[in-house]
């Protein structure tokens, strides 16, 4: 066989290679676009819509989301810390009556704690525990920025800019429920323990007082806490 040959068959053996890994890093790109508009959810279309419009750039800031907090390992709350941590929220919404912001300020404030106490990023660096947040909470960070970015908004009469309204702190506070909801839920070990309990008649448990109290969902779930009156429009001051 001729030099010649030889050379032109090497040629085509690595355009061939060639043409067959390019074909499968496409297929991975596809794949992975598709993975991660799935895993965050409404979380990829915002950082498409922050980066103009630009998916590479945006898949690629939710790639690095991964990388960073992906092998986190969220922690149990103990049922002492969950009750006393719904114990709060239910007196954030009961205060939103009289003092909506302050409400709300409490509200990050609170959600920060809980999330340190889960073991992500502490609340002292707020955008990367929100990062490691969409990581793991996708359907429900934007709850949680919302808040945040209201609580720290200008006050009235500050003349730093507009101040948020009632209604704005309302549907913030609202939709960083279902968060601190997921973030104090129990595990499923841990609602297995408390539906056995529950069930058992030689266990006899006295109903929370009314501030304390949660729901019971159908499926037995626990952590739910009520979606009070204090939150229905009608009801609040300045609304």
């Amino acid at each position: 066989m001729s030099t010649g040959v030889i050379i032109l068959l090497i040629v085509v053996a690595v355009a061939l290679v060639a043409a067959v890994v390019a074909r499968s890093l496409a297929a991975r790109g596809a794949g992975g676009g598709r993975g991660l508009k799935r895993r965050f959810g409404p979380e990829y279309d915002r950082a498409v819509a922050r980066h103009d419009g630009d998916t590479k750039a945006a898949e690629h800031e939710l790639e690095e989301r991964v990388k960073r907090h992906g092998s986190l390992r969220e922690q149990p709350l103990e049922s002492s810390a969950r009750e006393r941590y719904l114990v709060r929220w239910t007196a954030v919404q009961e205060q939103f009556v009289d003092s909506p912001r302050d409400a709300v300020v409490e509200a990050d404030r609170l959600i920060a704690e809980v999330a340190g106490a889960r073991g992500f990023p502490d609340g002292s660096r707020h955008d990367e525990q929100l990062d490691a947040l969409s990581v793991h909470h996708a359907h429900h960070v934007h709850g949680y920025r919302r808040v945040h970015r209201a609580a720290h908004a200008p006050t009235a009469g500050s003349g730093a800019g507009p101040a948020a309204g009632t209604e704005e702190l309302r549907e913030a506070l609202v939709e960083a429920r279902a968060l601190f909801q997921d973030l104090t839920a129990p595990a499923r070990g841990e609602e297995e323990a408390l539906s056995r309990e529950k069930t058992d008649p030689r266990k006899k448990t006295e109903e929370a007082p009314a501030t304390t109290r949660t729901d019971t969902d159908t499926d037995g779930s626990r952590g739910r806490t009520h979606a009070p009156w204090a939150l229905n429009r009608r009801h609040v001051k300045g609304s």
